[in-house]
């Protein structure tokens, strides 16, 4: 049954296809840049983090997590909506109210398009380490959504980034933190008890991986890049749709601990947003590889001092690229880029170019 009362009715939406928002910045940086903005200048929480987008017909749709700090009881899934002028001010459309009127902290929204139905995935529960998975629906683009569903136990859904669709069913990227950092995938069928996964890939302790992010290599070749405690981003290869993977390894771009994502293009590229820096979460950048071990310098999104981490990344039916992520804990940030224009540099001794 669907939910149709207003604290839950729509999620964020603006339009691919039209003139620029009003409440859009004119790029001043790379032509690649097509616009940047912020979602939102106020709003009713203090500390916004791990933001996701999607695409849902012609409109995208966005999402993260707000409330006092990251962890706090009052920290909801919040959006917000694009009416082609501006974003509407930010809505929560789920917390972690419980039956007894106690209410825990909500986690890493993901959103993802399948069908003709939009799934909106996100973690409930005291900390990373005891947290599970739920899900809300909506089959008219975010304007009315199902009730929360938990997820199976000893299921969270993709952890940070989107899932894929592979072999009619949904790989979802995921891991844990309760005995190490450890990552593993979860598949569904979209039905009922239709829920499986693997075993862990990585031992917690020689590299400890969290949030992966699937890239397609063609065929059935797929490759997962993610976040480690050993200053890399790693990455691990499946040669069978994700059923089964190789051994996890590093790569050669630095990964301060904090979480990425990557996506592959339309025309066999892979792209990757993360903060290319061994300390810090700033700067924010984009690097594009052909065969997904090759990496060379394509953008800087963000280089001044703060927090600019956790990116989202898509691309859209109109070949476009859209980034959202966090900006300084306060605000989230939206990028539209266009991969045809970007200007590829080399990474000499995997220093980023000046």
């Amino acid at each position: 049954m669907k939910a149709t009362f207003a604290v839950i009715a729509v999620l964020a939406m603006v339009r691919l296809i039209g003139p620029p928002a009003a409440a859009a910045e004119a790029p001043a940086g790379p032509a690649a840049v097509v616009k940047a903005e912020f979602v939102y200048e106020d709003a009713p929480f203090k500390s916004c983090h791990a933001s996701t987008i999607a695409q849902s017909g012609d409109h995208l749709v966005a999402a993260w997590f707000g409330g006092t700090r990251e962890g706090a009881s009052d920290v909801g899934i919040w959006c917000s909506r694009h009416d082609g002028q501006a974003w509407s001010p930010p809505v929560e459309v789920a917390n972690g109210a419980r039956d007894d009127g106690k209410q825990l902290p909500c986690w890493n929204p993901v959103l993802f398009q399948w069908d003709k139905t939009l799934h909106l995935f996100y973690k409930v529960g005291p900390s990373p380490r005891t947290w599970w998975g739920m899900l809300i629906t909506s089959t008219d683009g975010g304007r009315t959504w199902s009730r929360p569903q938990r997820l199976p136990d000893g299921f969270a859904g993709p952890i940070k980034n989107k899932p894929v669709l592979e072999g009619g069913r949904l790989l979802c990227p995921s891991s844990t933190e309760d005995a190490g950092w450890r990552v593993h995938m979860e598949s569904w069928t979209g039905k009922e008890g239709g829920w499986s996964k693997t075993g862990p890939l990585n031992d917690g302790k020689t590299i400890g991986a969290i949030q992966p992010s699937i890239l397609r290599l063609g065929g059935e070749k797929l490759l997962a890049l993610g976040r480690t405690r050993q200053g890399k981003i790693f990455q691990i290869a499946s040669e069978d749709r994700g059923r089964t993977w190789g051994e996890m390894t590093l790569t050669s771009l630095p990964n301060p601990n904090s979480g990425i994502d990557a996506v592959t293009l339309a025309d066999g590229r892979h792209l990757v947003v993360y903060n290319h820096t061994a300390r810090g979460r700033s700067p924010l950048n984009v690097s594009v590889s052909r065969d997904g071990q090759g990496w060379q310098a394509a953008l800087t999104l963000e280089d001044q001092p703060g927090e600019y981490s956790y990116p989202a990344v898509i691309q859209t039916s109109d070949g476009r690229v859209h980034a959202t992520y966090t900006w300084k804990r306060q605000k989230v940030r939206h990028v539209v880029i266009d991969p045809a224009r970007l200007v590829l540099r080399e990474l000499p001794g995997g220093q980023w170019p000046q």
